[in-house]
């Protein structure tokens, strides 16, 4: 698995930051997502998906290797 995130197209919403923190942040002047880690392990993949699922600007992107 590898995330992607279009900044460009974020709304800085920070849903994906709230539902895990390990993976995803948001830049302190404008809120847009920071991608932590784009290959995050096994233990926290689903936690992931269900970020990605819930951005509501469809910025952020899931690649299943």
């Amino acid at each position: 698995m590898k995330i992607s995130a279009d900044t460009g197209v974020c709304v800085a919403s920070g849903q994906c930051a709230l539902l895990l923190p390990q993976v995803f942040d948001q830049r302190d002047e404008d809120g847009v997502v920071v991608l932590l880690d784009e290959r995050p392990p096994p233990a926290l993949r689903e936690a992931a998906r269900q970020a990605v699922l819930g951005c509501p600007s469809g910025a952020l992107r899931i690649d299943e290797d």
